[in-house]
C-alpha cells in the first residue's frame, strides 16, 4: 500500500470482495500464511495451526535407545524424486489436517525445482530418499550452505522439506542429515511441529526449535466447512456463532452428525475466527476457552467440543502462501 493511501479502508474493501468472491465461487474458506500477525485477525481469520523452525547442532545430536541405522539413504535425480516422493507424500497429506493436495506442476515447478534465485548462496537441491526392504520410507530435499573456520568446515544443511512414514524412518533421514560432510548445522524454517524428533533425540535442546504462527484461516461458508471435516465423536453441540464480515455465517448450529442451522439453545457462543482456530483441529475448545475466547453456556459443553473437533495429530501446512 502506498503511503498516500493507508488508512483509508482499501484492504477492508479489498478482503470483503475477496470473500465474496470465495462465496460465489462455493469456496468454503480461505488461508493463508500473514506477512503481519495483527492483520487478518479483524477479517475473521484465526489462528489455525502452528509453525516451527530448528536450527540443530549437528555435533550434539544421538538418539535415545538407538537401534543404529535401518535402511539406505541414496541421492536421486529430480525425475526419480518426482517419481518417488509424490506417492510417500500423499500418503501422509491423506492422515493429517492442514496438508495441501499438489499437482504435477506444483511438484516440478515448485517443490523440486532449482532456481538460482532460491539458493541464497547455498548448492543447487539435493534429493535424498530413505530406502526401507527397497521402498521409500522418507525424503529430504535440501541444500548445503558451505563455509570454512580456522581449517574446519562449519557449513550448513538448509532442509526445504522433509517427511517420513514412520519414527525409525524419521529417525534415519535426520541422521543422514546430520551426518553430511563439512557442516555442523541443520536448518529447516518450514518444520512440522508434530515430529517425533523432538522426542527422538536425547538432547532436544539442541533442536533450538521456535514455535510461532502458522497457517490464518477463514471460513466463508460456514455451513459447507463444517459439513467437510469428520468428527471425533458422535456427540453434538449447538455454536452461537458471531461474524460481522460474513452474516451469512451468524447464528445457531448444531455440530456433529449432521451440520445444521437450529434455534435449540446454544451450548458454546464464540466469534467466527475461535472457531477458525479449532477448525483444522490446531487449537482445542479447552484452549480457548482459557484463553476467554469462547463462552460456555452449559456445563460440560466445551469438553464436548474439545472431543468433537480433536484430531489425531496437530494440523501442519508445509506450503508457505
Amino acid at each position: 500500500m502506498l503511503p498516500t493511501h493507508r488508512r483509508q479502508g482499501i484492504m477492508r474493501r479489498l478482503v470483503e470482495q475477496l470473500l465474496a468472491d470465495a462465496r460465489e465461487h462455493g469456496e468454503p474458506l480461505a488461508a493463508l500464511y500473514a506477512s503481519e500477525a495483527p492483520i487478518y485477525g479483524r477479517f475473521g481469520f484465526g489462528l489455525a495451526t502452528h509453525a516451527a523452525e530448528v536450527d540443530v547442532e549437528s555435533a550434539r545430536m544421538s538418539f535415545r535407545d538407538d537401534p543404529g541405522a535401518e535402511g539406505s539413504v541414496r541421492l536421486v535425480d529430480a525425475e526419480e524424486a518426482f517419481a518417488l516422493f509424490p506417492p510417500l507424500y500423499e500418503r501422509l497429506r491423506k492422515e493429517r489436517p492442514g496438508m495441501l493436495s499438489r499437482s504435477e506442476h506444483w511438484w516440478r515447478r515448485h517443490r523440486l525445482a532449482d532456481y538460482e534465485h532460491w539458493r541464497r548462496g547455498a548448492s543447487k537441491r539435493f534429493n535424498a530418499v530413505l530406502e526401507v526392504d527397497g521402498e521409500p520410507a522418507a525424503y529430504a530435499i535440501y541444500r548445503v550452505k558451505s563455509d570454512w573456520s580456522d581449517g574446519y568446515g562449519t557449513g550448513q544443511v538448509r532442509v526445504v522439506e522433509t517427511f517420513a512414514t514412520s519414527a525409525a524412518a524419521t529417525r534415519g533421514m535426520w541422521r543422514f542429515l546430520f551426518g553430511v560432510d563439512f557442516t555442523t548445522r541443520v536448518q529447516s524454517e518450514v518444520f512440522d511441529p508434530g515430529s517425533p524428533l523432538f522426542l527422538l533425540v536425547t538432547d532436544p535442546r539442541a533442536l533450538h526449535l521456535s514455535v510461532h504462527d502458522g497457517v490464518w484461516l477463514r471460513l466463508v461458508d460456514l455451513e459447507a466447512a463444517l459439513r467437510a471435516r469428520t468428527y471425533g465423536t458422535d456427540d453434538a453441540v449447538v455454536l452461537e456463532v458471531r461474524d460481522e464480515l460474513c452474516p451469512w455465517n451468524a447464528g445457531r448450529w448444531r455440530v456433529g452428525g449432521e451440520v445444521e442451522r437450529t434455534r435449540g439453545d446454544a451450548n458454546l457462543a464464540l466469534d467466527v475466527r475461535d472457531l477458525g482456530s479449532a477448525y483444522l483441529g490446531g487449537f482445542d475448545f479447552d484452549e480457548l476457552a482459557a484463553a476467554g475466547r469462547v463462552e460456555e453456556l452449559r456445563a460440560g459443553a466445551v469438553a464436548r467440543a474439545s472431543a468433537l473437533f480433536r484430531t489425531p495429530r496437530p494440523p501442519f501446512c508445509p506450503e508457505v502462501f
